[in-house]
């Protein structure tokens, strides 16, 4: 009898093992888990913290309302520190927390491993800024932010119109966010426009003194990087540099003005955008305003305005699928999810307004089509 008690006890231990392994069949309290995987610490924790904020308020402002039919929605972030040997232990961590849907990661580094494992087990995400071209390589995968080379195109076709017949370029060429925006920039500049081409890598990221020397001269600088290396670039040219010259980033000049004051410099410092952090009327505003009663304002930026928008975007879609019939309950597993959103976002899904746009929809590859603006983080002197 001892013997049987002993191995049915032993067998229940094994199942309850089990179980609790089972990849996302429900969060486990009746709620949807939104994971995430982004650097909440280290050199780039100000582009991870946006988005975590962002994201709860997001979550909170939903369940404050009633959540999806009366279900509420969690928030699951995990800290990969911009690095991709990460990535496979938060993704585990998401599983064992029942994720029912994903924001992916924060960067692109991580996020191509993120892809790869979301792809074996149909997890759908939509990131906010994880913005390299090969993130949303399979159907499961989508993006907030405009992807590396559409980040490109844009810049380019913009520069184009200004009438420059020579400009600077800085960027990371062992960086896959920078060298890809960089790659697709230079396929659409135009061939009027003689291009002074600088670059750096991990190896060489204090000292620009060389680059400086050769951009000197240089009225419009394009610097597809993330704002560290632009702000010791901006500090140590402030006494080269023309006082009339660009600098002209994309979504990577996000937390430039946490991380130096931009009035010591008479440089005009501006970027590609979907987020306008002066908007005073709009959903935009709306953010703003919420966003920096509840947070503070260093770290206000477009990482977490996509954030937010990826929160309500996945809550708009699945109330339609709802309305649509389908029975969305926090027992559906992931997958069974993923196939629904999927389905979904390549069938014509708009989300009708937020922080980042309106009407924003997205392409069968998963890049998102929306309008890019230009957003002036200080004019020049």
């Amino acid at each position: 009898m001892k013997k049987f008690l002993a191995f049915l006890m032993a067998a229940m231990m094994v199942v309850g093992v089990f179980a609790g392994c089972a990849p996302a069949d429900g969060g486990g309290d009746g709620e949807f888990v939104i994971g995430m995987s982004g650097p909440l610490t280290g050199a780039a924790a100000v582009y991870g913290v946006a988005v975590q904020n962002a994201a709860q308020m997001a979550v909170d402002e939903i369940n404050a309302a009633g959540g999806l039919n009366g279900y509420k929605f969690k928030l699951v972030a995990t800290d990969d520190q911009h690095d991709p040997t990460k990535v496979a232990t938060n993704y585990a961590t998401l599983l064992e927390k029942g994720v029912h849907v994903s924001l992916g990661t924060v960067t692109t580094k991580p996020g191509l491993e993120f892809k790869n494992l979301s792809k074996q087990d149909n997890l759908f995400f939509l990131t906010p800024s994880a913005s390299g071209d090969d993130i949303p390589e399979f159907e499961n995968g989508y993006q907030m932010c405009f992807a590396d080379g559409d980040q490109g195109k844009v810049a380019a076709e913009y520069i184009n119109t200004l009438g420059l017949k020579k400009i600077g370029v800085f960027f990371k060429s062992d960086d896959p966010y920078s060298d890809g925006i960089y790659k697709n920039f230079t396929a659409n500049l135009s061939k009027d426009i003689t291009v002074v081409e600088t670059q750096f890598t991990d190896a060489n990221a204090t000292d620009f003194s060389a680059q400086i020397s050769q951009l000197k001269d240089c009225s419009f600088i394009f610097m597809p990087i993330y704002y560290q290396p632009a702000a010791i670039f901006m500090k140590q040219a402030k006494d080269s540099m023309a006082a009339n010259a660009i600098y002209y980033g994309c979504d990577g000049f996000d937390g430039l003005a946490g991380e130096m004051d931009l009035s010591t410099i008479t440089q005009e410092v501006s970027m590609l955008s979907h987020f306008d952090a002066n908007s005073t009327e709009g959903k935009a505003a709306e953010f703003i305003k919420k966003y920096t009663e509840k947070y503070d304002t260093k770290t206000l930026n477009q990482f977490g305005a996509s954030a937010y928008d990826c929160v309500y975007a996945l809550y708009n879609a699945m109330s339609d699928l709802i309305k649509e019939g389908k029975e969305i309950t926090p027992d559906i597993s992931a997958s069974d999810l993923c196939d629904l959103l999927k389905a979904k976002f390549s069938g014509g899904f708009s989300f009708a307004e937020g922080a980042t746009g309106s009407n924003i929809t997205w392409y069968e590859t998963g890049k998102v089509n929306k309008i890019a603006t230009k957003y002036t983080l200080k004019e020049a002197n």
